[in-house]
């Protein structure tokens, strides 16, 4: 079992910007594609995005432009930036990471409310 450890949320008002990070064990050589999703009350769970390992990006709609994913390999973490929030972005966001099968993390509440 992985545990991957995310940090970063809160709550913010509209038009504001918060990062989020997951971090996965150093022992872990190589992590391929790591990703960032989100459920909000009553919806199901929804891609935000995704990066590989080279660092190729893909972003739902509804972020392009606001969000931004990246990582650091040598301290296998996965980065959130998130710009210009709305309440529509209000959820529970989780991260995660294919080593042998899919990790994922226990999630961070994000609030974007005035």
């Amino acid at each position: 079992q992985v545990h991957l450890v995310e940090s970063g949320g809160g709550l913010v008002q509209p038009g504001g910007s918060l990062r989020l990070s997951c971090a996965a064990p150093g022992t872990i050589l190589r992590i391929n594609d790591m990703g960032w999703y989100r459920q909000a009350p009553g919806k199901s769970r929804e891609l935000v995005a995704t990066i590989s390992w080279l660092g190729r990006t893909n972003y739902a709609d509804s972020v392009k432009g606001r969000f931004t994913i990246s990582r650091d390999n040598a301290k296998n973490t996965v980065y959130l930036q998130m710009n210009s929030l709305s309440p529509e972005d209000t959820a529970v966001y989780y991260c995660n990471a294919f080593i042998s099968t899919w990790f994922w993390g226990q999630g961070t509440q994000v609030t974007v409310s005035s």
